[in-house]
Parts: C-alpha cells; structure tokens; sequence
C-alpha cells in the first residue's frame, strides 16, 4: 500500500485504482446515483417509523453508514487529484512567465501546454 499524493502514483497513466474512483465518481455525480440516495434514506425512513425488529433498523443504519464512508473516500479522492492538477498548472504558469521575462522560451511553454487540460486526464 502506498501513501503517496494520488496525483504521484503510477506515473503519466492512470492506475486501476484511480479509473476505478474516476468512474465511481461520475457514478455518484450523476442523477441515477442522486434517486438511489433518496430511495435509500426514504427506505431507511420506513424501516425506522415501521414496527420492525431492531435487527432490520440496525441494517438500514449500517447502509446508510456505508454509502456516506464511500462517498466521503471518494470525494476525498477526488479532492486531492484536483487539488494536484491546481498545483502542477500553477507551477507551469509560474515557469513560463519566468521564462517570458527571462526571453527564453523553452521547456516550460510546453508543460504549461500540457497543463491546460490535466484535471481531464487526472
């Protein structure tokens, strides 16, 4: 297990890990994932004001636990691989204005090219 900045593991490509969470986040962005939610928590609504044994209660709560954990990891994915493509355009606008004023284009021009689109392919 690693515990390096999401943006810094695997290199240029995407891992399995980071198209698995970039899929599931689009799932949970989407209008089918808003109506799953609203069905759970009506579910979980019925189940607690219905006169059912504890055991069914218990249940509904720990899916409704469930749900908020994974969506707090991915949101939190989600966070940090935004936060690094903010970082990484900062620092090639930054080297090619340094460059502009220096009057030697060069190496940065290209990376802030490569910048504009990164939240994309992150």
């Amino acid at each position: 297990m690693t515990m390096e900045h999401p943006a810094d593991r695997g290199g240029p490509t995407p891992g399995r890990f980071d198209r698995l969470a970039e899929k599931a986040s689009h799932l949970t962005s989407s209008p089918v994932f808003f109506g799953f939610c609203l069905l759970l928590v009506a579910g979980v609504v019925t189940v607690h004001f219905a006169d059912v044994s504890l055991t069914w209660k218990i249940f509904a709560g720990e899916c409704m636990t469930a749900v908020t954990l994974l969506l707090l990891a991915l949101l939190k994915n989600s966070e940090l691989r935004s936060e690094r493509a903010l970082q990484r355009k900062l620092d090639a606008i930054a080297a090619a204005l340094l460059e502009a004023h220096e009057g030697e284009p060069g190496k940065a021009h290209e990376d802030l090219r490569a910048a504009i689109r990164l939240e994309e392919e992150t």
